[in-house]
């Protein structure tokens, strides 16, 4: 058996934090792989945020949650067609501060046009957005991928974001091969539970 996958070890990460009832984010929904991994979590006691700036993205998200829905084990589900980068404007206030996990999957959404993809500007405001959602122990995950035009910028300046965060703000840890500077990584890091 071989290491875990970058996107399973964010699963893995996530999964032994997160509890029936919480708050969660998919930053970026693309295919809805993780947006219904959060909604199984949480279950239809908690809140799931899913958001992407693509119109086939949320329409694959919603699909993908059908079968949830049919069985009634659908959570409350906000699938919000608008930028990572402005998520905090359609969190809940009595959300923000008790988000449990938020997740992002960067780069394109897979299947569709490999232009629109994510840019290194909205994507570490969004990490911040997201840091500050979270509450005190929450995780936020993020997959990177330096192997597609525009990615190698947007995954090193993430690094740098993550390496320069002040432990006062969270712990960062970082899962790679470190053999393959192309192959995608994941940044995970859990909110201070100690706030300043």
């Amino acid at each position: 058996m071989g290491f875990l996958s970058v996107l399973s070890m964010a699963h893995q990460m996530i999964r032994e934090r997160i509890q029936p009832g919480d708050i969660v984010i998919d930053a970026t929904a693309g295919n809805g792989v993780d947006t219904r991994f959060l909604a199984e979590l949480v279950g239809p006691r908690g809140v799931v945020y899913a958001f992407d700036i693509q119109e086939a993205a949320i329409t694959a998200t919603r699909k993908r949650l059908e079968p949830l829905e049919e069985q009634n084990l659908l959570p409350d589900l906000r699938l919000v067609y608008d930028s990572h980068e402005v998520m905090d404007r359609h969190v809940e206030q009595d959300h923000a501060g008790n988000v449990a996990a938020a997740m992002f999957n960067l780069g394109y959404l897979p299947g569709a046009d490999t232009s629109i993809i994510t840019k290194t500007d909205s994507s570490i405001a969004a990490i911040e957005r997201a840091l500050s959602l979270l509450k005190p122990g929450g995780i936020l995950t993020c997959v990177l991928y330096p192997g597609h035009p525009g990615g190698g910028d947007e995954a090193e300046a993430v690094l740098q974001w993550a390496q320069a965060l002040s432990s006062a703000e969270g712990q960062a840890v970082l899962y790679r091969m470190v053999q393959k500077p192309t192959a995608p990584f994941l940044i995970a890091i859990e909110r201070s539970r100690k706030q300043p």
